[in-house]
């Protein structure tokens, strides 16, 4: 699986499943933008990602920001000469009961989970055309492939991912472009420390007993770690998958088995 030559941009680069895509895609020899609102995380992996031997071009980006967007196209573009991957990795989680979503709760998740998606995949889509090749993976959730009493819109954010990439892939299959997406279970990152405290609060567990309750439910046995997400995207965006577009692959130890 070698990217040798190609140019990866991952959203959310600076931590957890965005950081260990980025050095996934960095081993396998790709270029790295690493596109990230936190100045901080955004340099400690691009520090990773030199230490690999690629060049790196670091791109302070706000997803929900259209002009942002275009600016981190433009700067790939600019300063890595093309753009080969895309990976739309950025995403936030909130929880509460049905009853109790604001609109503001409803649109900041969808804004990041979902529109962005869409809007960066807009961005890099004219560069994939012009030269004929390009490969797309958006993280979804196993969440989009099932319901919740406490999470409804992140549950909808990302069964839209699933529905944006099958309309993607269909959309450029001929201009030579694959689309899918990864539908990770339970990782630990920093998003699984907040949905533990937040899950447990509204269960009345403390997070360390809504994390061993989840982790026994997981058929493999154990929690995810980043870098189980990463060494399959890097698989879709090799040529190893390359009969392979608009599908949504479960990632999540056997949690969700269809």
């Amino acid at each position: 699986m070698d990217l040798s030559g190609q140019v990866a941009i991952v959203t959310g680069a600076g931590r957890g499943i965005g950081r260990a895509t980025a050095l996934e895609l960095a081993q396998m020899g790709a270029d790295i933008v690493v596109a990230e609102l936190d100045r901080e995380g955004a340099e400690r992996t691009a520090a990773e990602v030199k230490g690999l031997g690629r060049r790196v071009s670091v791109v302070r980006t706000d997803v929900t920001s259209r002009a942002d967007l275009k600016t981190m196209a433009d700067r790939a573009r600019a300063e890595l000469g093309r753009i080969d991957v895309l990976v739309n990795n950025a995403g936030i989680y909130r929880a509460a009961a049905p009853l109790d979503v604001t609109e503001e709760h409803w649109d900041a998740i969808m804004n990041v989970n979902a529109k962005a998606v869409f809007f960066a995949t807009q961005a890099v889509l004219p560069a994939m055309i012009a030269q004929k090749r390009g490969a797309i993976v958006s993280l979804a959730s196993m969440a989009g492939k099932i319901g919740s009493r406490t999470n409804l819109p992140y549950n909808a954010s990302k069964a839209a991912v699933v529905s944006m990439t099958k309309s993607l892939a269909l959309a450029h299959a001929a201009d030579g472009i694959r689309v899918n997406c990864v539908c990770p279970g339970f990782v630990e990152t920093d998003m699984w420390a907040y949905v533990s405290r937040e899950q447990g609060k509204l269960m009345g567990l403390t997070p360390e007993e809504f994390t061993r309750q989840r982790a026994s439910q997981v058929p493999l046995g154990r929690m995810e770690r980043p870098e189980d997400v990463a060494s399959v995207i890097g698989f879709l965006v090799s040529s190893k998958s390359g009969y392979m577009t608009g599908q949504a692959l479960s990632v999540d130890g056997g949690l969700v088995m269809h």
